[in-house]
């Protein structure tokens, strides 16, 4: 076999497995029984090496699979005589999880005896054993008070059958066992399908064109990465960001700190997150897989160019963090309940809003944060059936950062997810919990404003049908707003308030655990997206298009993008001249 790189032939496999990657995803979607992965598609798929390599990933979840390969060097480590036909559960945050809620089914896929592929899938648990019930515990002061089953790659099958030991402990741990149970066979069906199909692949090219692909493929992401990261200048950026408090456990908040060192003639990046301080007594510490996750997200995010996301681009990003830090490698026993979400957050926010530094056509302004009222985990007991429920709504849309070519994603979601989860059907969340949504709606003049601005508020409303439910969220962006970059404005923050049965509000605190009885309404009002560059800048014929789709009011177009609108008999439009005049006021005033 040649050894010349094949350019239309590694396209045609990139798809092929990439295809592979897919499939898995619709199986999970389509046969999983909690509604946080069947509706909201809160789970990842992807495909990695023998020797540990992400290889495909498709639309995964970028917090879930950018640090899978770690999951996949634990295993080995643990398991270093793997066969065909075995199946590992992990969930553990210590040795290259995301966080315990995240059950990760990986199984090595083996072609005449020789492991070629492990197919991975992870889908995120509303249950898992926690001490309360709820995916998020933010106020564990440990992993004991946290409360979950850890397995640290555990084999949950031999040659295709169930290990029942360990089905049979988390059946008797975690709360509505059969609701797991299903997503479990749903988790090790997606990940036998791409077993099945990896198998079918190489029948097809052969052992030795494939393994030549893999090589291939790694080595272009690889080198597109480099020519990227070869035209940006020369630079070293530094930005922080604060996570809001968390009484009593952080009192102050937590500080964020990247520095970002771009070294374009090595075709290199260095970040430094080495600052950041010690694990925190809580459940905000990251993980190791979820600070790499942050940091590439971050980048990804800032370089507008297309690059396969695999861990041929990961070789040209070096990360250095501390062991024993909340923004870095966590020590066993700090709880990393909230690993995936929050501190993340922040984190990606930091470094990708670092690179607007750099000028157009960098960067982005922060995306919206918080896991508030619209991410809660609801538990009870639904009278319809008499059984306790316990699920995770994501109902939410939290505003997406405006950037240098386009306004912020209206359904971003939170950072770590970056628009890829699915929003909940309301039908779908009425009929599988006891609860009955009373509004949910986008908020003008909420995104923040820019040249771009950022993706909106939204804001929602629940009540129970007939019995008490426990709501728990742990927000975040109550008080520190997502930053606009480059003259964009901030945007807006959250807010979670309580309505009483007599009409009387009550506000909430941004990490809360309420009892919801019968008549009173929990209410939500989602952070939004940071603008980028100055309002000022904005085309006016877009904003005159905001306030005709009621994205912005006529007043707020006025006062904020100094456009001036005028009535006339075809509708709206733009008076040029007093709208040049408003600016060019505004821009020495």
């Amino acid at each position: 076999m040649s050894k010349k790189f094949d350019a239309i032939r590694t396209a045609v496999i990139a798809n092929k497995i990439d295809g592979i990657v897919r499939e898995m995803t619709n199986t999970l979607l389509r046969s999983a029984r909690s509604a946080v992965i069947n509706s909201a598609r809160d789970f990842s798929c992807v495909i990695l090496t023998a020797d540990d390599e992400l290889l495909a990933a498709a639309e995964g979840i970028p917090v879930h699979v950018f640090g899978a390969q770690l999951q996949a060097q634990a295993l080995r480590a643990a398991h270093p005589e793997l066969r065909e036909g075995d199946a590992y559960l992990d969930n553990n945050p210590y040795i290259g999880n995301s966080h315990a809620a995240d059950h990760t089914i990986l199984v090595p896929v083996f072609v005449n005896g020789e492991h070629l592929f492990t197919a991975v899938t992870k889908a995120h648990q509303a249950d898992i054993g926690n001490s309360i019930p709820t995916t998020y515990h933010a106020a564990a002061r440990d992993v004991y008070e946290e409360g979950a089953l850890i397995f640290p790659t555990v084999k949950v099958q031999s040659d295709y059958e169930n290990v029942d030991d360990v089905i049979r402990m988390c059946r008797s741990r975690i709360r509505v066992p059969s609701q797991w149970y299903g997503d479990y066979l749903a988790s090790v069906g997606a990940a036998r399908i791409a077993e099945r199909r990896l198998k079918e692949l190489v029948a097809k090219y052969g052992i030795e064109t494939v393994k030549k692909f893999i090589r291939d493929w790694l080595d272009y992401s690889e080198k597109m990465m480099t020519k990227a990261i070869e035209h940006l200048p020369a630079a070293t950026l530094h930005n922080t960001g604060r996570h809001d408090a968390f009484l009593p456990y952080l009192p102050n908040g937590l500080e964020i700190e990247a520095s970002i060192e771009i070294k374009p003639e090595a075709g290199l990046i260095r970040v430094d997150l080495t600052k950041n301080g010690p694990n925190v007594d809580c459940g905000l510490n990251l993980t190791e897989a979820t600070t790499r996750a942050a940091v590439f997200s971050g980048i990804f995010n800032a370089i507008p160019t297309r690059i396969p996301k695999n861990s041929g681009a990961f070789r040209r990003v070096i990360i250095d963090m501390n062991e024993g830090s909340a923004v870095g490698k966590p020590r066993f026993p700090h709880s990393c309940s909230v690993a995936t979400t929050n501190v993340t957050d922040r984190l990606i926010n930091v470094v990708g809003a670092a690179f607007a530094q750099l000028g157009e056509p960098y960067g982005v302004a922060e995306g919206a944060v918080g896991v508030g009222v619209g991410y809660a985990v609801l538990s009870g007991v639904d009278r319809r059936t008499g059984e306790d429920f316990v699920n995770q709504v994501c109902v939410t849309a939290n505003g997406g950062p405006g950037s240098a070519h386009a306004d912020g994603w209206v359904t971003y979601g939170v950072p770590c997810v970056s628009g890829l989860m699915y929003r909940d059907s309301v039908e779908v969340d009425e009929v599988k919990m006891p609860i009955l949504y009373k509004y949910l709606r986008l908020v003008a003049d909420t995104g923040g404003a820019g040249k771009f601005r950022g993706g909106p508020s939204f804001e929602l409303a629940y009540t129970p049908k007939a019995d008490p439910i426990t709501v728990i969220y742990p927000c975040d962006g109550q008080v520190n707003p997502s930053k606009g970059v480059a003259g964009g404005s901030h945007g807006r923050t959250a807010e979670a308030w309580l309505e009483r049965t007599d009409g009387s509000r009550e506000r909430l605190a941004n990490t809360a655990t309420v009892v919801l009885n019968p008549g009173e309404i929990i209410h939500g009002f989602d952070a939004s997206g940071g603008g980028y560059g100055s309002p000022l800048e904005r085309d006016p014929n877009l904003v005159l298009e905001d306030v005709v789709e009621l994205w912005e009011t006529e007043e707020h177009a006025r006062e904020t993008y100094g456009v001036e609108l005028v009535a006339t008999e075809n509708g709206l439009t733009v008076d040029e001249a007093a709208t040049s005049q408003r600016r060019a006021k505004a821009a020495v005033g």
